[in-house]
């Protein structure tokens, strides 16, 4: 007799995250710009901070990372008691659907969002509700009107991936206005630093205590190989994920590199200007291509082309020129292709590999 052992409902709907391609067979000179890393890697403060912590692998790390907690809270000006920390804001995701989701409660994400909110619902035993963008943004009005007496928490990425698009702060702070006070809206604000001026969300908490935000020091600050997230919150809230949290989910490695990154402001003021600048002219290049792009607020921009031929088509000739992009149909956009902002030969190398397609 066969047994059967199955998981709780939801997670074998789960499909596997799969992240951008690295190596292509036989070529050395691999441009990888599939998974919106910094093109100028991590700040020299962090890999400093990284070699000293090293010596220290047998001890154990903080489980209450208040040196990194501090450091955030001073950057940014918020209460430290209010930040946790995780291993990527995947996690701190993860934690929110853990701590607030379940069987019987719903999810709210929009439709060409981060694949993680749906997954980590359904691992919750959430059942994910997807609601449609207008023009690949997120659709307020649309999201209001998803919400019922089982909806437990609404995510949006502000900036979002993998459009790049962003919702004004007017528009963020009408959908917390209708929201009810017992839902809670997640800002996922991986790429918050790219934008000037941007707090991620942290005054609309202030005002609205079901905010979260969730932030990453995998884009701007180059330490995705590292894994480290944070969250932002009420105290009630950022209490209750510290309870589904491991007590050592972070490394001393983990945390001493992103202690000296976040302290390290000039370097997010150089990477914010510089990729700027590289997006606005790898915009207007694929324009002149022909090829429609939205306006970004990211490191990346995304080509959008006449149907999903015509996107895959350009895909192989960039593969053949050794370019790795990321093509986004698991995100419902299967004419479209995501290209990671790089710097001004990897960008220049880009756009004369698409000329050649074009051609």
């Amino acid at each position: 007799m066969t047994q059967t052992i199955s998981p709780k409902p939801g997670v074998d709907r789960i499909s596997l995250y799969v992240g951008g391609e690295s190596h292509l067979d036989g070529r050395e000179d691999v441009l990888k710009l599939s998974s919106n890393e910094n093109p100028k890697g991590f700040p020299a403060a962090a890999g400093d901070a990284l070699q000293k912590a090293a010596t220290e692998l047998h001890r154990y790390p903080s489980s209450d990372h208040i040196a990194l907690r501090n450091a955030i809270a001073e950057v940014h000006d918020l209460d430290p008691e209010r930040i946790i920390c995780g291993a990527g804001s995947d996690e701190i995701i993860a934690f929110l659907c853990n701590a607030y989701g379940g069987a019987g409660t719903e999810v709210i994400h929009s439709r060409h969002g981060f694949a993680m909110h749906r997954i980590s619902a359904l691992a919750a035993g959430s059942e994910p509700v997807e609601v449609i963008e207008r023009e690949r943004t997120v659709d307020v009005d649309g999201i209001l009107g998803a919400v019922n007496e089982r909806t437990r928490l609404v995510f949006i990425a502000n900036p979002a991936n993998p459009t790049g698009t962003m919702l004004g702060d007017n528009e963020v702070t009408r959908l917390a206005e209708g929201l009810p006070e017992d839902v809670i809206l997640v800002l996922d604000g991986a790429y918050a630093e790219f934008v000037d001026g941007h707090d991620g969300g942290a005054g609309l908490i202030e005002r609205h205590p079901n905010v979260v935000m969730t932030r990453t020091f995998s884009k701007i600050y180059g330490l995705g190989g590292l894994r480290i997230g944070w969250g932002y919150g009420a105290k009630d809230i950022i209490d209750n994920l510290n309870r589904v949290r491991g007590p050592f989910n972070l490394s001393e490695l983990q945390l001493a590199a992103a202690t000296a990154a976040v302290q390290d402001t000039d370097w997010v003021e150089t990477c914010r200007t510089e990729n700027a600048m590289e997006r606005a002219r790898l915009t207007r290049a694929l324009r002149d291509l022909g090829i429609a792009v939205d306006k970004s607020f990211a490191n990346f921009v995304l080509a959008r082309f006449a149907n999903e031929e015509t996107a895959g088509a350009c895909e192989a000739q960039l593969r053949q020129d050794g370019i790795l992009v990321r093509k986004v149909g698991s995100y419902g956009l299967p004419n479209c292709l995501r290209i990671t902002v790089g710097t001004a030969p990897d960008n220049n190398r880009v756009i004369a590999a698409i000329k050649r397609w074009a051609r």
